[in-house]
């Protein structure tokens, strides 16, 4: 009989959670203080349009990844369910950052909070597999009262760490990076307790996820 993985303390968990999104916020807010800091010296005038472009790029990204953020991670409490347009707009504003496209084909046009966390989460970490670029699709349909998500991020050069595989198995953080690791061990705890399951599979030239999450 094999023995439970053993269990991630909460308070250990919310540190590392915290740690991955200070850790995605920082490069976007340290670029503002950069250009703020070009701006104010007057020996760098003739780069003032730069510092202002800079500014306003990375503006953008630390609001796009806020807002992602605060449905993926946060408690959203104002509401249970979302619509699907909605999160879209939040999956794209988070892709416009990264080198990969996305594909969204998502059928229902609202979902409940735990399979739109789990979907969020889903999609960032296909755009992650493919860190040279590539496309990442997105496909859900709803099936006798279930989310049926299918991602599929295809590339050349697609590639899934170790401790994703491990945290999307509920197993705990060996070697590897724990930025990695809390997103995917997060959907894995969120699919359980909804009822849900998650897996992801490593092919040639791609990577495939998919999850079930109850409606």
């Amino acid at each position: 009989m094999t023995d439970p993985a053993p269990v991630v303390r909460p308070a250990e968990l919310a540190a590392y959670l915290a740690a991955r999104m200070c850790h995605d916020f920082i490069s976007p807010a340290s670029a503002i203080t950069s250009g703020l800091d070009l701006l104010e010296d007057p020996s760098a005038q003739d780069m003032k349009e730069e510092a202002m472009g800079l500014i306003a790029t990375s503006a953008r990204k630390l609001a796009d990844l806020l807002s992602f953020c605060r449905v993926a991670f946060g408690a959203s409490a104002s509401a249970e369910t979302f619509d699907v347009r909605d999160l879209e707009k939040l999956a794209q504003g988070v892709f416009s950052h990264m080198r990969a496209d996305l594909e969204w084909r998502v059928e229902p046009p609202a979902i409940n909070k735990p399979a739109a966390r789990a979907l969020l989460n889903l999609a960032q970490m296909a755009g992650a597999a493919l860190p040279t670029g590539g496309t990442a699709r997105v496909q859900a349909v709803e099936e006798n009262q279930t989310l049926v998500v299918a991602l599929e991020s295809e590339s050349p050069r697609a590639r899934l760490r170790p401790e994703v595989l491990a945290g999307l198995r509920g197993e705990p953080l060996g070697e590897g990076l724990h930025g990695h690791w809390v997103q995917a061990y997060y959907v894995h705890l969120l699919t359980a307790d909804a009822g849900g399951r998650v897996f992801a599979d490593v092919r040639e030239d791609r990577v495939v996820f998919a999850a079930s999450i109850p409606l």
